[in-house]
């Protein structure tokens, strides 16, 4: 897990527009249409090679029809004259010309002189045949355009169902995700936090602010990629049966970039349907790839158990007798591992290879090299036994960001290439964030940590500020969408990303579910290449600018984090030490809100481009960047008066956490109470009004919890007691 986000997510992309192609130029000459085939032929018998149609000499246009006798030998004379005289000959002889028009002429009169009369020309048999045919057409024609437009008429003025209108500009129609029916507990040994434990300091990265609360909301959506739009219609359209299977999909299709499930068991039962789907077309190999990290330790058991079952289903189906389904079993971490030497339908030697799979200590998970590499191994024996491939990704991380960033599409091409599908088990991404914090009590102090891990974010690069207007984020709102590396891998190869719960969150009712479902589905990330996705962002104006906000303020990058952050724990209790802290962390306040007032700025400067922003995702971002830069400088402000003001009168000591756990510092926390008055009044009204129409407007999402969330933190800023164990230093906790 890489401390700075990497490449663009760190200091920006250089990333420009494609050059226009240049249009082809025009023919330096035309010829002019009046120009006739007669006179082509003529010029090209009197010119010499190098004016004809190319530098054979030979002419470019098609050949003229022969002249009857008289008239070729007129057109000689023409020709032989022209030559001599230096001229060009005429287009048509004259002698010719003349005879041509006169003929009808003298016909005329003949006809005329004969009884003194005129008689009434006659229309050739020719003609009339002609004439019926085109007529006989032009009403066959005309029955069939009238018999198509009423085959058509009741689908163009029958009614459009549903009431959901979604404007998205290049967001195609969604695959979205199945709601499994089977309800189980999900497993408690996990637990993630929406803020740092409000007894104690966090560890390393300092304690969380106080009053964080975990929002709860729908997580069932997500997005294919490339493949036409259609209209959102109604919201039964978009369920999935509970028999349905990727592997009913046409080769080369989009597999499910979503499938929510509650438990490893329902996840295992869903496999083992595909699996029976996959073997009912001929052989198969499936590949069982692991992560090792510490926080999948509890899981492991489970998952093993679960296996065990899938096996022993598989074992009943008469496609699944002998060898029909070979399996491997490969782990890694910061490494890759191989735990059988060649693919076995030997269940127990599968059983002691899942057994095999270690630990990583080192806290990285190669989790991209990893599925290449699980392919590439593998791939020669399902080649030689004419077998199918699949791949099964069990993981409750992002992984490693730098091998996310140079391995995926490596992984992805190798999958493609082999046509081996991916199924990934993995946890939901937190929302426009790569990192949550994870509980971890040490088993012989019970001193708590709370340690960081990568899960995030859904999209190629994050969208959202990566700060909390003091430090850097330590919440973990979910965003309902997987990790973007783990969702492109099972989307692009024709397989499923299960969404596992995770433990933090309350799952939400299947109802409720369902109405978010309608909500959100506006609002599904891109899942395009990564590069690719950067190049589309920068080419709008807009996009781009809230990309350039999001970089200024990043505290992960070392240079921006020197200013965009100020000290948030451990103030020392000292009154000295204090006014010493507290007057640097006055100035660093002061910079910081020079920053936060140019990001409003720049903000302000494209608000006319949000009318005509088409995606409702990219509106939501700048809706809610523009709401927090306003109100986190509202709180900067605080936070800079507070701490003159606690020099002056600091709080009694009143240790809270009794007498074996006596205050050792101080941690900012947030309030509704504010000292700043009439110079922030209005700031503090107009954010406000901002994140109660975020609320509203983007309801069910979350851009709503979230703006939801810093009302509930107030504008105001507080100073509380809290407890660092001297013991912490001396611990040594693993890496996630």
């Amino acid at each position: 897990m890489g401390e700075n986000l990497a490449a663009d997510g760190g200091s920006g992309l250089d990333i420009r527009p494609l050059a226009t192609p240049a249009l082809p130029e025009k023919p330096a000459s035309v010829k002019k249409s009046g120009q006739t085939e007669n006179s082509q032929s003529a010029r090209s018998k009197a010119a010499p090679p190098s004016e004809r149609g190319d530098a054979s000499g030979r002419s470019r246009t098609p050949r003229a029809k022969p002249l009857d006798d008289e008239s070729a030998a007129s057109a000689s004379e023409s020709a032989a004259s022209a030559s001599d005289t230096g001229e060009k000959p005429s287009s048509k002889p004259a002698s010719a010309k003349s005879k041509a028009e006169s003929k009808p002429a003298a016909a005329e009169d003949e006809a005329s002189s004969q009884d003194g009369s005129r008689k009434p020309a006659v229309v050739p048999k020719s003609l009339l045949r002609t004439s019926m045919a085109l007529s006989f057409s032009t009403l066959v024609h005309l029955i069939l355009v009238i018999a198509l437009g009423m085959w058509f008429l009741p689908a163009i003025i029958k009614d459009q169902a549903g009431d959901l209108e979604a404007f998205v500009e290049t967001t195609p129609e969604e695959l979205l995700n199945q709601v499994l029916e089977t309800k189980v507990d999900p497993s408690k040994t996990l637990s993630l936090t929406s803020a740092a434990p409000a007894g104690g300091a966090a560890g390393a990265g300092g304690g969380g602010m106080a009053g964080l609360s975990q929002p709860t909301f729908d997580r069932s959506v997500a997005e294919s990629g490339e493949i036409a739009a259609m209209s959102v219609g109604s919201l039964s359209d978009f369920s999935t049966p509970g028999n349905h299977f990727s592997m009913d999909l046409p080769e080369g299709a989009l597999g499910e970039p979503q499938a929510v499930v509650d438990s490893y068991s329902e996840a295992m039962d869903r496999i083992t349907q595909e699996l029976l789907q996959m073997l009912a077309k001929g052989k198969v190999l499936v590949i069982w790839c692991f992560d090792e990290s510490e926080s999948m330790k509890d899981d492991q058991k489970e998952i093993r158990d679960r296996i065990e079952r899938v096996y022993e289903e598989l074992g009943l189906a008469e496609s699944a007798q002998g060898d029909a389904l070979w399996s491997a079993v490969a782990s890694y971490g910061e490494g890759f591992h191989l735990h059988t030497r060649k693919p076995t339908a030997n269940l127990d030697e599968i059983r002691s290879a899942i057994g095999e799979v270690p630990i990583d200590h080192t806290g990285k998970e190669m989790m991209c090299s990893a599925v290449g590499q699980s392919i590439k191994t593998f791939h020669k024996f399902a080649t030689s036994g004419h077998r199918q491939m699949a791949l099964i990704l069990v993981t409750d991380e992002s992984g490693d960001e730098q091998d996310n960033f140079q391995n995926l599409e490596a992984a992805l091409k190798e999958a493609r290439d082999t046509r081996c599908k991916i199924f990934s088990l993995g946890r939901e991404a937190v929302f426009g964030y790569p990192y949550v914090h994870m509980h971890w009590v040490d088993p012989a102090t019970k001193i708590d940590f709370w340690l960081r891990i990568d899960r995030g974010p859904e999209t190629p690069f994050p969208e959202q500020l990566q700060i909390d207007g003091f430090t850097r984020r330590w919440d973990a709102h979910p965003s309902g969408f997987g990790p973007y590396e783990q969702v492109r891998l099972a989307q692009q190869t024709g397989g499923v990303f299960f969404m596992l719960p995770s433990p933090e969150v309350n799952l939400v009712a299947r109802d409720d579910r369902k109405y978010e479902l309608e909500a959100m589905r506006p609002y599904l990330p891109t899942l395009t290449e990564r590069m690719a996705y950067a190049k589309e962002r920068d080419k709008s104006e807009f996009r781009r600018m809230l990309w350039e906000v999001i970089v200024t303020l990043n505290p992960y990058n070392k240079e921006s984090e020197k200013y965009c952050t100020v000290q948030a724990t451990h103030f020392p209790i000292n009154r000295d030490e204090f006014a010493k802290a507290a007057i640097m962390n006055q100035q660093k306040a002061i910079g910081l809100l020079r920053y936060f007032t140019d990001c409003e700025k720049r903000l302000d400067k494209i608000r006319p481009l949000r009318a005509k922003e088409q995606s409702p995702r990219w509106r939501a971002n700048y809706d809610l960047m523009d709401a927090q830069i306003l109100a986190y400088k509202v709180r900067i402000q605080e936070y800079g008066v507070y701490l003159g003001e606690f020099m002056k009168q600091p709080k009694l000591i009143k240790n809270p956490l009794g007498p074996t756990k006596k205050t050792t510092h101080w941690d900012i926390n947030t309030r509704k109470e504010t000292l700043t008055g009439d110079k922030t009044k209005d700031d503090i009204a107009r954010a406000t009004v901002l994140l109660q129409q975020i609320v509203k407007e983007h309801a069910g999402t979350p851009w709503a919890a979230r703006a939801q969330w810093e009302l509930n933190r107030g504008f105001g800023v507080d100073l509380h007691e809290a407890f660092y164990d001297p013991r912490r230093g001396s611990i040594k906790p693993p890496n996630l």
